[in-house]
């Protein structure tokens, strides 16, 4: 296996994007990936992309080859890739293994969903489908309510409450503040998430992340290639890349409080890199609801299970912390146009690893963590980087 890093990348503000159709926000991510990593067209290789839900958002299918052909790189492969909310990640895993086998030196992989095209209703029957239709979707369940079950779960179990959760949606609107790219830069407190109204109890409207349009885009390079072409002085290195699956119905899992996906792609990815949790310097969590970030923190061992809201409460994920999460905002204030969201994960990884974050940079950042997950768990990617 080789080194594999990224070289380069592009990312749409992530917002409701009602001036610029799907092919045009693909091209403006795409484009900005490539003139940042310097290279040329002719230099890629491949293409791999994630997207969820395209069929259902805006009639169209066969992403792939509408990427190479957005970005005038026809006639190399491009791949779709489709995890639910965790597209995104399982393209940049794909694309990884393509460089990492040999198979390829250099691809652009990608991540694009542009929802607002349809109704809230319908995007809430189409983001549903990341579930189990028969047992969840077709009885009433929706997304935000199979997260507050499992928030349910929490509270009952470990105490958690909901003031913990509100404390992770104010701490990633402040974050977002100084994110140019994000959907929401306005910061909130604990009381405005408190009064926002329940959506699925105990789950407000502010726990929740929003519906958005957006693209991200990478260019991935073999070290060794990137060192010949001269693209090692803000090369990034995966070093770690896993992927896991649990059950599709939360009614199948083990127990509800806890994302037994992410805490074994967790351990495999640490395992890998021969690192341990402390080593991390900060993460980008799918943090689609506030108990999800909860959960993910507990997953990744940066805290006991079971104390995740507490250790929010206590301020230790926040800019300055033991370990800063979501130092773009996250999925609640930056946004998650679902297929893009692993993507921009991975450039968060980038920009922080590069000192290039602005007011929002964790200083000393050495090991970054994107953990991208999949419907109510049953897909996690988690990824490592460390700059070359």
């Amino acid at each position: 296996m080789r080194s594999v890093s990224i070289v380069g990348a592009g990312l749409t503000r992530f917002s409701e994007h009602w001036s610029l159709s799907f092919k045009e926000l693909i091209a403006e991510a795409g484009v900005k990936a490539i003139h940042d990593s310097g290279l040329a067209r002719k230099d890629i290789q491949a293409v791999y992309g994630g997207c969820m839900a395209s069929g259902r958002f805006i009639g169209q299918e066969h992403i792939g080859a509408l990427i190479a052909d957005q970005l005038g790189l026809n006639p190399i492969p491009a791949t779709r890739l489709e995890a639910a909310c965790a597209s995104g990640g399982v393209a940049l895993r794909n694309g990884y293994m393509a460089v990492a086998s040999g198979m390829h030196d250099i691809v652009a992989v990608g991540g694009i969903e542009k929802m607002t095209e349809v109704s809230t209703e319908d995007a809430g029957f189409a983001l549903g489908g990341a579930g189990d239709q028969e047992t969840e979707l077709f009885m009433g369940a929706s997304f935000p309510a199979l997260y507050a079950l499992m928030a349910r779960a929490h509270m009952q179990k470990f105490g958690t409450t909901e003031e913990q959760l509100a404390a992770v949606a104010v701490k990633n609107h402040k974050n977002a503040e100084h994110n140019e790219y994000a959907q929401f830069r306005n910061e909130i407190t604990i009381d405005q998430v408190m009064n926002s109204g329940y959506i699925a109890s105990p789950l407000k409207l502010l726990d929740c992340s929003p519906i958005s349009d957006g693209a991200a885009a990478v260019i991935l390079c073999a070290a060794d290639v990137a060192k010949k072409m001269k693209m090692a002085d803000k090369a990034v290195e995966i070093i770690a890349s896993a992927q896991t699956s649990d059950t599709l119905a939360l009614a199948q899992r083990k127990n509800l409080w806890e994302t037994a996906s992410a805490k074994i792609a967790a351990e495999q990815a640490y395992k890998q890199a021969g690192i341990k949790p402390s080593d991390v310097s900060f993460a980008e969590v799918h943090d689609c609801f506030t108990i999800a970030e909860i959960m993910a923190i507990e997953a990744l061992g940066f805290c006991k299970q079971g104390e995740g809201g507490k250790f929010t409460e206590q301020g230790n994920t926040r800019i300055g912390g033991k370990i800063p999460v979501n130092t773009s905002g996250g999925l609640k204030a930056c946004g998650h146009p679902v297929g893009a969201t692993g993507i921009k994960q991975a450039i968060e990884a980038y920009w922080q690893l590069n000192n290039m974050a602005g007011k929002r940079q964790v200083k000393g950042a050495e090991i970054g963590l994107t953990h991208n997950v999949g419907g109510s768990g049953a897909t996690a990617v988690i990824h490592l980087y460390r700059k070359m």
